[in-house]
Protein backbone atom coordinates (compact mmCIF):
# COMPACT_ATOMS: atom_id res chain seq x y z
CA UNK A 1 0.00 0.00 0.00
CA UNK A 2 2.73 2.17 0.78
CA UNK A 3 4.43 1.22 -2.28
CA UNK A 4 1.60 2.13 -4.57
CA UNK A 5 0.57 5.80 -2.83
CA UNK A 6 4.40 6.59 -3.04
CA UNK A 7 4.31 6.00 -6.57
CA UNK A 8 0.98 7.86 -6.91
CA UNK A 9 2.90 11.12 -5.38
CA UNK A 10 5.97 10.19 -8.14
CA UNK A 11 3.24 10.43 -10.63
CA UNK A 12 2.00 13.87 -9.94
CA UNK A 13 4.98 15.32 -9.31
CA UNK A 14 6.64 14.25 -12.45
CA UNK A 15 3.55 15.25 -14.52
CA UNK A 16 3.78 18.52 -12.56
CA UNK A 17 7.39 18.81 -13.96
CA UNK A 18 6.30 17.65 -17.54
CA UNK A 19 3.78 20.68 -17.54
CA UNK A 20 5.68 23.25 -16.42
CA UNK A 21 8.42 22.37 -19.25
CA UNK A 22 5.34 22.32 -21.58
CA UNK A 23 3.95 25.85 -20.07
CA UNK A 24 7.59 27.19 -20.17
CA UNK A 25 7.68 26.17 -24.04
CA UNK A 26 4.53 27.61 -25.32
CA UNK A 27 5.51 30.81 -23.19
CA UNK A 28 8.35 31.25 -25.19
CA UNK A 29 7.10 30.72 -28.45
CA UNK A 30 4.05 32.90 -27.90
CA UNK A 31 5.92 35.82 -26.78
CA UNK A 32 8.71 35.25 -29.74
CA UNK A 33 5.48 35.30 -31.91
CA UNK A 34 3.99 38.34 -30.31
CA UNK A 35 7.24 40.47 -30.21
CA UNK A 36 8.35 39.28 -33.60
CA UNK A 37 5.66 38.71 -36.07
CA UNK A 38 4.80 42.78 -35.37
CA UNK A 39 7.76 43.55 -37.74
CA UNK A 40 5.83 41.90 -40.66
CA UNK A 41 3.61 45.13 -40.35
CA UNK A 42 6.18 47.27 -41.99
CA UNK A 43 8.52 44.50 -43.51
CA UNK A 44 7.31 42.19 -46.06
CA UNK A 45 7.95 38.49 -46.03
CA UNK A 46 9.65 38.47 -49.12
CA UNK A 47 12.37 41.26 -48.39
CA UNK A 48 12.91 39.54 -45.08
CA UNK A 49 13.54 35.99 -46.40
CA UNK A 50 15.03 36.99 -49.59
CA UNK A 51 16.45 40.30 -48.93
CA UNK A 52 20.53 40.06 -48.98
CA UNK A 53 21.14 43.15 -47.41
CA UNK A 54 20.95 43.58 -43.73
CA UNK A 55 21.27 47.18 -42.79
CA UNK A 56 18.35 48.34 -40.24
CA UNK A 57 20.41 51.51 -39.47
CA UNK A 58 20.99 53.32 -42.88
CA UNK A 59 19.68 56.61 -42.75
CA UNK A 60 17.31 56.53 -45.21
CA UNK A 61 16.98 53.74 -46.91
CA UNK A 62 17.21 50.71 -44.45
CA UNK A 63 17.14 47.26 -45.38
CA UNK A 64 15.81 44.19 -43.74
CA UNK A 65 16.88 41.15 -45.98
CA UNK A 66 18.36 38.12 -43.90
CA UNK A 67 19.56 36.40 -47.14
CA UNK A 68 23.26 36.85 -46.34
CA UNK A 69 22.72 36.13 -42.43
CA UNK A 70 21.08 32.72 -43.60
CA UNK A 71 23.54 31.83 -46.33
CA UNK A 72 26.32 32.42 -43.20
CA UNK A 73 24.22 30.02 -41.15
CA UNK A 74 24.03 27.32 -43.82
CA UNK A 75 27.59 27.71 -44.25
CA UNK A 76 28.63 26.88 -41.02
CA UNK A 77 26.07 24.61 -40.02
CA UNK A 78 25.79 22.25 -42.84
CA UNK A 79 29.92 22.38 -42.93
CA UNK A 80 30.07 21.83 -39.42
CA UNK A 81 27.45 18.70 -40.01
CA UNK A 82 29.64 17.35 -42.30
CA UNK A 83 32.25 17.36 -39.94
CA UNK A 84 30.71 15.89 -37.10
CA UNK A 85 29.00 13.48 -38.24
CA UNK A 86 31.15 10.85 -40.11
CA UNK A 87 33.47 11.07 -36.42
CA UNK A 88 30.70 11.11 -34.76
CA UNK A 89 29.31 8.40 -35.99
CA UNK A 90 32.62 6.56 -36.17
CA UNK A 91 33.13 7.01 -32.48
CA UNK A 92 29.74 5.42 -31.61
CA UNK A 93 30.91 2.36 -33.82
CA UNK A 94 33.90 2.03 -31.99
CA UNK A 95 32.61 2.54 -28.79
CA UNK A 96 29.18 0.44 -29.44
CA UNK A 97 30.90 -2.99 -31.51
CA UNK A 98 34.44 -2.75 -30.88
CA UNK A 99 35.78 -1.18 -27.90
CA UNK A 100 36.79 -3.51 -24.69
CA UNK A 101 34.38 -2.55 -21.47
CA UNK A 102 37.54 -1.26 -20.17
CA UNK A 103 38.14 1.29 -23.28
CA UNK A 104 34.39 2.40 -22.75
CA UNK A 105 34.64 3.36 -19.46
CA UNK A 106 37.21 5.80 -20.02
CA UNK A 107 36.82 6.71 -24.18
CA UNK A 108 32.77 7.28 -24.15
CA UNK A 109 33.13 10.18 -20.69
CA UNK A 110 35.68 11.41 -21.92
CA UNK A 111 34.00 12.15 -25.36
CA UNK A 112 30.42 13.11 -23.49
CA UNK A 113 32.61 15.66 -21.46
CA UNK A 114 33.66 17.31 -24.38
CA UNK A 115 29.77 19.23 -24.26
CA UNK A 116 31.00 20.81 -20.81
CA UNK A 117 33.43 22.84 -22.06
CA UNK A 118 32.38 26.40 -22.36
CA UNK A 119 31.66 27.83 -26.03
CA UNK A 120 33.59 30.51 -25.01
CA UNK A 121 36.81 28.44 -24.41
CA UNK A 122 36.62 26.67 -27.78
CA UNK A 123 36.15 30.23 -29.49
CA UNK A 124 39.58 31.01 -27.87
CA UNK A 125 40.60 27.86 -29.19
CA UNK A 126 40.01 28.88 -32.71
CA UNK A 127 41.33 32.54 -31.67
CA UNK A 128 44.52 31.34 -30.99
CA UNK A 129 44.75 27.57 -33.12
CA UNK A 130 42.17 27.18 -35.89
CA UNK A 131 42.40 30.74 -37.60
CA UNK A 132 45.75 30.80 -37.18
CA UNK A 133 46.60 27.62 -38.92
CA UNK A 134 43.78 28.11 -41.58
CA UNK A 135 45.24 31.28 -42.45
CA UNK A 136 48.49 29.27 -43.07
CA UNK A 137 47.07 26.87 -45.15
CA UNK A 138 44.92 28.82 -47.39
CA UNK A 139 47.21 31.71 -47.49
CA UNK A 140 44.59 34.39 -45.95
CA UNK A 141 45.70 37.32 -43.46
CA UNK A 142 42.68 36.70 -41.56
CA UNK A 143 40.88 33.06 -41.38
CA UNK A 144 37.97 34.70 -38.90
CA UNK A 145 35.65 33.05 -41.40
CA UNK A 146 32.94 30.28 -42.03
CA UNK A 147 35.56 27.72 -41.86
CA UNK A 148 36.66 28.34 -39.02
CA UNK A 149 33.47 28.77 -37.16
CA UNK A 150 32.25 25.24 -38.79
CA UNK A 151 35.27 23.19 -37.42
CA UNK A 152 34.69 24.53 -33.80
CA UNK A 153 30.79 24.18 -33.89
CA UNK A 154 31.76 20.69 -35.28
CA UNK A 155 33.73 20.10 -32.10
CA UNK A 156 30.88 21.39 -30.07
CA UNK A 157 28.00 19.10 -31.10
CA UNK A 158 30.64 15.89 -31.83
CA UNK A 159 29.47 14.55 -27.77
CA UNK A 160 25.56 15.08 -28.94
CA UNK A 161 26.08 12.91 -32.01
CA UNK A 162 28.09 10.24 -30.42
CA UNK A 163 26.29 9.46 -27.66
CA UNK A 164 23.13 9.59 -29.18
CA UNK A 165 24.32 7.13 -31.81
CA UNK A 166 26.12 4.85 -29.50
CA UNK A 167 23.12 4.58 -27.43
CA UNK A 168 20.88 3.38 -30.80
CA UNK A 169 23.69 1.11 -31.77
CA UNK A 170 23.64 -0.75 -28.03
CA UNK A 171 19.83 -1.14 -28.54
CA UNK A 172 20.13 -3.40 -31.55
CA UNK A 173 19.48 -6.84 -30.37
CA UNK A 174 22.21 -9.19 -29.56
CA UNK A 175 20.55 -11.61 -32.04
CA UNK A 176 20.80 -9.18 -35.08
CA UNK A 177 24.70 -9.87 -34.73
CA UNK A 178 24.85 -13.13 -33.94
CA UNK A 179 22.63 -14.22 -36.97
CA UNK A 180 24.78 -11.95 -39.27
CA UNK A 181 27.95 -13.89 -37.75
CA UNK A 182 26.52 -17.07 -38.18
CA UNK A 183 25.57 -16.56 -41.80
CA UNK A 184 29.91 -16.14 -42.19
CA UNK A 185 29.79 -12.43 -42.00
CA UNK A 186 32.58 -10.69 -41.19
CA UNK A 187 32.54 -8.22 -37.79
CA UNK A 188 32.56 -5.08 -40.42
CA UNK A 189 29.77 -6.84 -42.24
CA UNK A 190 27.72 -7.53 -39.64
CA UNK A 191 27.75 -3.56 -38.84
CA UNK A 192 27.27 -2.59 -41.97
CA UNK A 193 24.80 -4.79 -42.90
CA UNK A 194 23.10 -5.70 -40.07
CA UNK A 195 23.77 -3.11 -37.19
CA UNK A 196 23.32 0.13 -38.77
CA UNK A 197 20.44 -0.47 -40.88
CA UNK A 198 18.46 -1.57 -37.73
CA UNK A 199 19.43 1.35 -36.13
CA UNK A 200 18.62 3.82 -38.99
CA UNK A 201 15.96 5.59 -36.68
CA UNK A 202 18.39 6.49 -33.90
CA UNK A 203 21.37 7.95 -35.83
CA UNK A 204 19.03 9.95 -37.73
CA UNK A 205 17.80 11.36 -34.90
CA UNK A 206 21.09 11.96 -33.09
CA UNK A 207 22.33 13.74 -36.27
CA UNK A 208 18.98 15.63 -36.14
CA UNK A 209 20.02 16.70 -32.37
CA UNK A 210 23.11 17.17 -33.42
CA UNK A 211 22.10 19.64 -36.05
CA UNK A 212 19.78 21.64 -33.61
CA UNK A 213 22.96 22.01 -31.71
CA UNK A 214 24.81 23.33 -34.13
CA UNK A 215 22.35 25.78 -35.71
CA UNK A 216 21.70 27.58 -31.95
CA UNK A 217 25.50 28.22 -31.45
CA UNK A 218 26.08 31.45 -30.70
CA UNK A 219 29.42 32.20 -28.85
CA UNK A 220 31.42 30.33 -30.98
CA UNK A 221 30.27 32.05 -34.25
CA UNK A 222 30.12 35.02 -32.73
CA UNK A 223 34.04 34.94 -32.07
CA UNK A 224 35.48 33.27 -34.91
CA UNK A 225 33.15 33.90 -37.99
CA UNK A 226 34.01 37.28 -38.83
CA UNK A 227 30.69 39.09 -38.17
CA UNK A 228 30.64 40.13 -41.84
CA UNK A 229 26.86 40.99 -43.23
CA UNK A 230 27.93 40.93 -46.82
CA UNK A 231 26.58 37.57 -48.40
CA UNK A 232 29.37 35.19 -48.59
CA UNK A 233 31.10 33.44 -51.67
CA UNK A 234 32.71 30.14 -49.76
CA UNK A 235 33.77 29.25 -47.03
CA UNK A 236 36.71 30.90 -46.67
CA UNK A 237 34.84 34.26 -46.80
CA UNK A 238 33.85 36.18 -43.26
CA UNK A 239 29.92 35.62 -42.13
CA UNK A 240 27.50 36.86 -39.65
CA UNK A 241 25.34 33.88 -38.95
CA UNK A 242 21.54 34.58 -37.21
CA UNK A 243 22.24 33.48 -33.82
CA UNK A 244 25.52 35.80 -34.00
CA UNK A 245 23.51 38.41 -35.09
CA UNK A 246 20.98 38.95 -32.86
CA UNK A 247 23.61 38.60 -30.10
CA UNK A 248 25.21 41.55 -31.76
CA UNK A 249 22.48 43.69 -32.46
CA UNK A 250 19.89 43.60 -29.49
CA UNK A 251 22.19 45.30 -26.47
CA UNK A 252 22.31 48.21 -28.92
CA UNK A 253 18.40 48.74 -30.22
CA UNK A 254 15.65 50.37 -28.56
CA UNK A 255 13.13 48.52 -27.25
CA UNK A 256 9.50 48.10 -29.39
CA UNK A 257 11.10 49.57 -32.31
CA UNK A 258 11.30 47.84 -35.73
CA UNK A 259 14.86 46.90 -35.21
CA UNK A 260 13.67 45.34 -31.99
CA UNK A 261 10.99 43.38 -33.26
CA UNK A 262 12.90 41.77 -36.44
CA UNK A 263 15.88 40.69 -34.22
CA UNK A 264 12.68 38.49 -32.31
CA UNK A 265 11.17 37.43 -35.88
CA UNK A 266 14.84 36.34 -36.47
CA UNK A 267 15.10 34.53 -32.94
CA UNK A 268 11.23 32.65 -33.99
CA UNK A 269 12.79 31.01 -36.81
CA UNK A 270 15.48 29.55 -35.36
CA UNK A 271 13.01 28.93 -32.35
CA UNK A 272 10.80 27.14 -34.64
CA UNK A 273 13.48 25.38 -36.65
CA UNK A 274 15.41 23.52 -33.70
CA UNK A 275 11.82 22.55 -32.69
CA UNK A 276 11.12 21.24 -35.82
CA UNK A 277 14.02 19.21 -35.43
CA UNK A 278 13.86 17.50 -31.95
CA UNK A 279 10.54 16.96 -32.78
CA UNK A 280 11.75 14.85 -35.72
CA UNK A 281 14.29 13.21 -33.77
CA UNK A 282 11.61 12.59 -31.16
CA UNK A 283 9.60 10.87 -33.75
CA UNK A 284 12.54 8.92 -35.14
CA UNK A 285 13.41 7.61 -31.24
CA UNK A 286 9.52 6.77 -30.47
CA UNK A 287 9.51 4.61 -33.79
CA UNK A 288 12.69 2.96 -33.47
CA UNK A 289 11.63 1.74 -29.52
CA UNK A 290 8.10 0.57 -30.92
CA UNK A 291 10.51 -1.15 -33.97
Amino acid sequence: MFRLYRFEKSRYVFTALATVTVVCLAGIFFFLASVGLGAFRQISLREFLFGLVWNPTAYGSVSWGIGALLMGTVLVSVTALVVAVPIGLAVAIYLSELASPRAREFIKPAVEMISSIPSVVLGLLGLLFFAPLIARLFGLTNALNALTAALLVAIAALPTIASICDDALSSVPARYREASLALGASQWETIRKAVLPAAKSGLLAGILLGFARIIGETMIVLMVAGNSVAFPRSLLDPVRPLAANIAIEIKEVVIGSLHWQALFAIGLMLFMLTFILNLLADVLVRKKLKA
